[in-house]
């Protein structure tokens, strides 16, 4: 891989620097005729809103205040972004010292902008090496050393490919829980299942990318985060990159396109990246539970050692019987006055550890 703690091919990397998604820019690590060796860890710029990772008390207490409809347009703050929004955890260079690389970070673009994030640090990630792991906690530290506020990140689901068949998988899950994914994965009988790798002749056709599009806009829409709306244009370039080495997972329900799931095969690791569903056919066909087991079936098939299934649905993951490993961000506040402030509301913007904390 080209960057530390990267999980994904380098050709999505690329895609997100040359289409990245609508309001973004990027400011290093763009895409171009650059030696793939020598190019920039990603550093995009957008449009944030300051309560958009909040716990929701917060954003109650928030909106309940007078006049919020009027000011809250103050708390969507133009920031830098150290990382992207296509890779499961910050991108970091492999040959530059993780305070070196922080202090270069900060001197130029923490001058230029009111925030700058370094987002989805990895913390003791079992999927990664002890190597990355080191140098994410010397990056943290170098950060924390510069004045920068720590804040916990999501939680990235996965499951290790330690079983040695769907059965024994199922097994692990209680009996209430089993007896309620079997019945939600009957619905798979009706359905039309194909694997397409990515540069495959059919994602030539524009009919075929709109209607692509279409349904991850409606998962899109759906969503209680609304940061990083990804554009056709991204699409129709995973989508015919054989480069990219994806496989996406087509689903048809008497002929129509009800979803589909691409995922990456990188490093013995089954990536789930995007989704795409037609509603509500694709809740009457339990798709996202058919999906779930029908990767697991292919990483078992493949041999891979983990299946990597995001950052969204915890709570639904969890019950699936996911496990979960964290992140953190570190922000640099340009105002020392807001500096002191973003300390004490840090702990507010932790809603997966919350999530977790709380379960029994």
């Amino acid at each position: 891989m080209r960057f530390l703690n990267q999980l994904e091919p380098d050709a999505l990397i690329d895609a997100f620097a040359s289409h990245p998604p609508e309001g973004f820019v990027v400011l290093e690590g763009r895409a171009g005729p650059i030696p793939s060796t020598s190019r920039l860890a990603p550093v995009f710029a957008a449009p944030f809103d300051l309560l958009t990772t909040a716990d929701a008390a917060l954003k109650q207490r928030a909106a309940a205040l007078p006049f919020f409809r009027y000011w809250s347009r103050c708390l969507r703050v133009r920031t830098a972004f150290v990382g992207s929004t296509v890779s499961e955890y910050s991108l970091s260079p492999r040959h530059t010292m993780p305070s070196q690389w922080a202090a270069t970070l900060l001197r130029r673009w923490g001058r230029r902008f009111g925030l700058l994030i370094f987002k989805d640090i990895p913390a003791a990630s079992p999927l990664l090496s002890v190597a990355d792991n080191a140098r994410a906690d010397a990056l943290v530290e170098a950060c924390m050393a510069a004045g920068c506020v720590l804040v916990e990140g999501q939680a990235l689901a996965y499951v290790p490919i330690d079983f040695p068949d769907l059965e024994a998988y199922l097994t692990r899950l209680s009996a209430s829980r089993r007896k309620n994914l079997r019945r939600k994965l009957r619905s798979r009988a009706q359905l039309e299942v194909r694997r397409i790798a990515t540069g495959s002749e059919i994602f030539r056709d524009e009919i075929t990318v709109d209607a692509y599009y279409s349904l991850y806009e409606a998962v899109y829409a759906q969503s209680d985060l609304h940061f990083d709306r990804l554009t056709r244009e991204f699409f129709a370039h995973v989508l015919r990159d054989s480069s990219a080495g994806g496989l996406v997972f087509e689903y048809r329900h008497a002929g129509s396109l009800v979803g589909w799931n691409l995922c990456f095969e990188s490093d013995n690791k089954l990536i789930d990246k995007y989704i795409g569903f037609s509603y509500p056919q694709a809740r009457e066909c339990n798709l996202y539970f058919v999906s779930w087991m029908v990767n697991l079936e292919y990483a078992l098939e493949r041999g891979l050692t983990h299946y990597v299934a995001g950052w969204t649905d915890p709570e639904v993951k969890a019950q699936l019987g996911a496990s979960f490993t964290f992140t953190r961000h570190v922000v640099y506040v340009r105002n020392p006055l807001l500096r002191r402030l973003a300390r004490h509301f840090a702990s507010r913007f932790q809603r997966d550890r919350a999530w977790q904390a709380a379960i029994p």
